[in-house]
Order: C-alpha cells, then sequence, then structure tokens
C-alpha cells in the first residue's frame, strides 16, 4: 500500500473513533502486514503471529475511544502488539525468533549473481542470526525495532516504556553484544 500522510491517518482515527468500522477497517489495513511480521520474529509461530495480530487490533479496536493524538498511531499499535507477544512468550516460557535466514532470503533479489555469493550471503546470515540467539530479549527486541522495523529513537521509547537515552544506549550495547558474538 502507497504511504500516507498523517493528515489521511489522523481523519481515519477520527472516523474511527466516530464509529465508522470502514475507517478502522482501513487502519487495519495500512498496518496489518508490519504488525504480522513484528509479532512473527518476536513468536516465531505463524500460528501465534496471526492470532496475535487479530489481539493486537481487537484491542486497539476497544482502545480508540482513549487514544490521544498526542501518540502516533503505528506506535501505540507497536506497543499493544509487544506486549501481547511478551505475554504469550511469558505463559510460553520461551522467546524465539524467526530465523533471519528465512526473512532475508525472502528478500533478496530473484537473480543471485553467482552461487558462491549465495552461499556467502546465507553463512553471514547464519552468523548474524547465531549471534542475535545469544543477546538478551531487550536486545534482539530493540534490535527489531531499529534495525528491522527501521521505528525512530522517539517510537521506540514510546513502544517500550523508556526514555530516549536508555533506547539509544540500549541500542549501542545491543549492537556492540552482537558484534561481540559475530564471528571474526
Amino acid at each position: 500500500m502507497p504511504p500516507f500522510s498523517p493528515f489521511d491517518e489522523a481523519d481515519c482515527i477520527t472516523r474511527a473513533q466516530r464509529g465508522e468500522a470502514a475507517a478502522f477497517a482501513e487502519l487495519v489495513a495500512r498496518y496489518q502486514e508490519r504488525i504480522y511480521r513484528f509479532l512473527l520474529r518476536m513468536t516465531h509461530s505463524q500460528e501465534d503471529a496471526r492470532e496475535l495480530a487479530q489481539e493486537t487490533f481487537l484491542n486497539a479496536y476497544q482502545a480508540l475511544p482513549r487514544w490521544r493524538a498526542d501518540a502516533r498511531w503505528s506506535t501505540w499499535l507497536f506497543r499493544i502488539a509487544r506486549n501481547q507477544a511478551l505475554d504469550r512468550l511469558r505463559r510460553a516460557r520461551h522467546v524465539q525468533f524467526v530465523p533471519l535466514d528465512e526473512l532475508l532470503t525472502s528478500q533478496l533479489p530473484a537473480s543471485t549473481p553467482t552461487p558462491d555469493a549465495a552461499l556467502q550471503a546465507r553463512q553471514r546470515i547464519t552468523a548474524l542470526e547465531t549471534a542475535l540467539a545469544q543477546l538478551s530479549l531487550e536486545h534482539r527486541e530493540i534490535l527489531l525495532l531499529r534495525d528491522i522495523e527501521d521505528l525512530s529513537y522517539d517510537d521506540i521509547a514510546q513502544v517500550l516504556g523508556i526514555s530516549l537515552g536508555t533506547v539509544k544506549s540500549r541500542i549501542a550495547r545491543a549492537r556492540a553484544g552482537l558484534l561481540h558474538h559475530m564471528p571474526h
């Protein structure tokens, strides 16, 4: 879906708050793929990710009358999705992420230059995935939000409920930890 202006989003939210189902359906359509991908990486389960995405939008719909325009809609949705995923993971007592191998392979160009280049790319992805698995949940999560979802530092602070300074230091520590665990 093409990008939309904040005005369009704000209008859509206002109409949804007034009870227009089509306006809320538009908001869901605009964000469902990003929320699903984030939840898939957090839970490592397509079934859980689909269910949690539905729960995220249901919770957003129910809380819509309380949503304030001083928060970004996308940030609010990611926070709801994150909380849903963490609750599920705590209940299941495990934390897994979709292997980056699968994620990045699906995003590679269709024509890889050579078999050697493809092998080297796969080895780098495997090394990155292994290094990520050795990080704490808070470090993996912040790297996903920043480097995969491309959220701003301010948005990450809102999603995680931490200060901007903490976001910056946590990203720096997470990246340092990632480099430490990468083969040299």
